[in-house]
């Protein structure tokens, strides 16, 4: 029998209190590496423009200060009524620049080094930690690739879990290349380097399931859908929430009677409790849950479509170019 740490990609499977299963799957050696070869090119692009911050700041300053001019004319010309907030971040930041430029040259250039090697340190260590906590347990290479960084019982890492698993970076590193880790990676059922195991994380492959007709159009009554409040308070509810009702609504059929009847209660219960739903006598209490997925499948289409029309304001400005 092979091994199942041989595998390019294994499987971790969670079981929530409300008796949902989730299989996540687990992130393969050799995409982990590609993304982490695009992060180690940025920090090192990052680190470059850093050292040369003395000699680049009088003339990046000059230049941004003047686009910021540019810009402050050319759409005061078109909207004059319309805050330059844009132009004058520009000019403040042009203004920075070359004052701070000035500084590190001629006036204090100890100051300047004592600067740069505090901002190499802080994107040497810094990069993974607030790209990691900022984003839910991805940087730029992971995005790239797919890959997440997450709890090991499911949910999305903090940012107590980015900074755990990233301080353990150096030990990981040695000696060369992170032998260490990738060791402590292979050796492991999850595939954790030591820092996973000292955050309690695991790096899996994000997926993006697409949801059901039957749950953005549940059966039956829904006039609870076009309540504001109920609208409201499908809002409040957290990334972890919405993928438990997700994937209970989906895998519903795959339950036995008892199961469900079980699982939906609870989560009903705690629809009710702690966020405050009313659920009206006539209301089943998988019913409800279905109502608050069919909610947030409509929030998640309002929010594609947002980002994805374009501005009236920036079509009228086009129209009148």
């Amino acid at each position: 029998m092979v091994d199942d740490r041989l595998q390019l990609d294994g499987q971790h499977r969670v079981l929530t209190p409300e008796y949902v299963e989730f299989d996540f799957v687990l992130a393969g050696m050799l995409t982990r590496c590609l993304a982490w070869f695009v992060d180690t090119c940025l920090s090192v692009l990052l680190s470059i423009a850093i050292v040369f911050i003395p000699l680049i700041s009088l003339y990046l300053g000059a230049a941004v200060g003047v686009a910021g001019v540019v810009l402050f004319f050319v759409r005061r010309s078109r909207s004059p009524d319309e805050p330059q907030v844009l132009s004058a971040g520009l000019v403040l930041s042009g203004a920075l620049l070359l004052l701070g430029g000035l500084a590190m040259k001629f006036i204090a250039p100890g100051i300047g080094f004592a600067l740069i090697f505090i901002l190499y340190f802080l994107v040497d260590w810094g990069y993974a930690i607030v790209l990691e906590g900022l984003w839910g347990g991805q940087t730029v290479g992971k995005r790239i690739f797919g890959l997440r960084v997450i709890q090991e019982s499911g949910v999305r890492i903090g940012w107590v879990q980015a900074l755990l698993r990233n301080l353990a970076r150096p030990v990981d590193r040695l000696p060369v290349f992170y032998l260490v880790g990738g060791l402590a990676a292979f050796l492991s059922p999850s595939q954790q380097r030591l820092g996973d195991l000292l955050a309690g994380t695991i790096v899996v492959r994000e997926r993006r399931l697409k949801i059901p007709s039957s749950l953005t159009r549940p059966d039956g009554d829904t006039a609870l859908l076009a309540d504001p409040d109920f609208r409201a308070r499908v809002g409040r509810l957290s990334a972890e929430e919405e993928t438990v009702l997700f994937n209970a609504a989906m895998r519903r059929e795959e339950l036995g009677m008892e199961a469900r009847l079980h699982l939906f209660s609870t989560l009903s219960n705690r629809l009710q409790d702690e966020v405050g739903f009313f659920k009206p006598p006539h209301l089943s209490d998988e019913k409800l849950v279905l109502l608050v997925t069919a909610g947030l499948a409509a929030r998640k289409a309002e929010k594609a479509r947002a980002t994805a029309a374009p501005r009236p304001a920036s079509r009228e400005r086009a129209s009148r170019a």
